[in-house]
């Protein structure tokens, strides 16, 4: 039913005109809709190097759904500075009654809509947000008692049932889109003029926008029969490889999650599950907004008191820990922005548990450098890792680096990809290269401590250290019980 002559749709992460709830929305409610997009002052400023892969994607992105609404006869708005100032100004100006925009559940994103929105009020232009980055929000899927889930497998549970009676929405336009504002380009502003510079994703061949999305979507369709046996293995071609564009909303996570339904098979059942564990995280993150300054889930390991030895957290930083998969997906993340799923794992509890250091620092190190970067998702699997947040798990569960490295890269072909210097030591030794004799480090070229790092701890002493950190912070909680 139509209720406005003019309509504002302020993207944010759906950067996308397919399955767009907002856009659907707005249309189906005005009789004219314009487009608009904002780089936020209020987070670029904050972002501490100028050269960001993710503003890139981002500004790649906008510039393809730009083009995808002149070839309808319309154009995307797009603006710099804050969004508050920003997004009030433009619909003032262009007449608007009304704003359309999909819902954020990141307590600096909830803050700032909430600022949009009284602005906007002051003017009598409404403000609509609307569910679109994920299947089931905030408290929709909860206990029998009307709490929010804390383990996963329940939650999963509870979100196939929900799904089953549900279903899930579509957004078709159709011939709606002939709402669209037709009118001529405006310019896009050169990342350079947005105060950024080119990285290097078109090296590493990560393309932005709906075209990207659906390119990679394909690809990983032929092979998602493979993903439950693959997804653990950081050589091979295993995972979708779909997080940036989950991110960004340059897909619909509608699309995903009734494509794996229409699929099933064990592969994907279990990416299905993958994209259910962001749901969780998602939600979590709602009920529990002081996840975002750094609390712990499990309020008892607040009173972890991390040694943060001298030099660990840079050595883990910098790739020189000494163990090699430990090195090599590090070294992935800072050539590529990108991290196997697997090594997000192993390195954050390698962090935690084996060089004794607050894992808030490498989830602050994991947020600059991740290019699918996300607060919910990234809190969750830190905290994951860490043993303090949402895990039926009990703390004493540690990853071995070793062991993890001889099941999951077995010929070690991830580690010599990342570690060249590493490309000659035999199989045996690859996973602990300082086990090599001499005559064997002689033989390939490298000398542990002089070419490659001795490890900076011995992962059986430091796990005995961490049960003690987290045996202590536990007796604390029953202490006060």
């Amino acid at each position: 039913m139509i209720r406005y002559d003019n309509s504002i749709v302020w993207l944010r992460r759906d950067l996308r005109l397919h399955d767009h709830a907002a856009l659907d929305n707005a249309l189906q409610a005005s009789r004219q809709v314009r487009v608009l997009f904002v780089f936020d002052t209020d987070i670029l400023d904050a972002l501490p190097s100028r050269r960001d892969r993710r503003v890139e994607f981002i500004h790649g992105s906008v510039a393809a759904l730009k083009a995808d609404l002149e070839a309808l006869g319309a154009t995307l708005h797009v603006l710099h500075g804050a969004a508050p100032q920003r997004v009030p100004e433009f619909a003032r100006a262009a007449g608007a009654q009304a704003v359309f925009c999909s819902r954020d559940y990141e307590p600096a994103a909830i803050r700032r809509d909430a600022a949009v929105q009284e602005a906007l009020a002051g003017h009598d232009i409404a403000f609509h947000d609307g569910k679109d980055q994920v299947v089931f929000e905030r408290d929709e899927v909860l206990t029998q008692s009307g709490r929010p889930y804390t383990v996963f497998t329940p939650y999963k549970n509870a979100w196939l049932r929900k799904l089953r009676s549900a279903g899930l929405a579509h957004h078709a336009p159709g011939e709606r889109l002939e709402r669209l504002a037709q009118e001529p380009p405006v310019p896009l502003p050169p990342l350079e003029s947005l105060g950024f510079v080119r990285t290097n994703l078109a090296e590493l061949g990560v393309r932005p926008g709906e075209a990207g999305a659906r390119a990679l979507f394909e690809d990983f369709l032929a092979r998602i029969g493979q993903y439950k046996a693959a997804r653990d293995y950081p050589a091979v071609r295993g995972p979708s490889y779909l997080s940036v564009h989950l991110r960004f909303g340059t897909l619909s996570i509608r699309e995903l999650v009734a494509t794996a339904q229409a699929i099933g098979g064990a592969g994907a059942e279990t990416w299905l599950s993958e994209l259910i564990w962001r749901e969780f995280y998602q939600q979590t993150l709602w009920h529990r907004p002081d996840l975002a300054e750094g609390r712990c889930f499990k309020p008892e390991f607040d009173a972890i008191r991390w040694p943060n030895p001298a030099g660990h957290f840079e050595a883990w930083r910098e790739a020189r820990t000494g163990y090699p998969l430990v090195d090599a997906a590090m070294r992935q993340l800072d050539r590529s922005g990108y991290m196997h799923n697997r090594l997000r794992m192993v390195t954050a509890s390698f962090l935690a548990k084996d060089l004794l250091v607050d894992w808030r620092l490498g989830e602050r190190h994991f947020a600059e450098k991740l290019i699918d970067f996300d607060l919910a998702s990234n809190s969750g699997g830190w905290q994951w890792a860490a043993s303090v947040g949402c895990d039926a798990q009990p703390w004493f569960r540690i990853f071995n680096p070793v062991t993890q490295s001889e099941k999951f890269d077995p010929q070690g072909r991830f580690i010599r990809r990342y570690l060249p210097e590493l490309s000659k030591v035999p199989d045996k030794y690859i996973h602990a290269p300082w086990t090599m004799p001499q005559g064997v480090q002689a033989e390939c070229g490298v000398t542990i401590g002089r070419d490659y790092p001795a490890p900076v701890v011995e992962h059986k002493l430091q796990r005995e250290r961490a049960l003690a950190l987290y045996k202590a912070a536990s007796a604390g909680k029953a202490r006060q019980a």
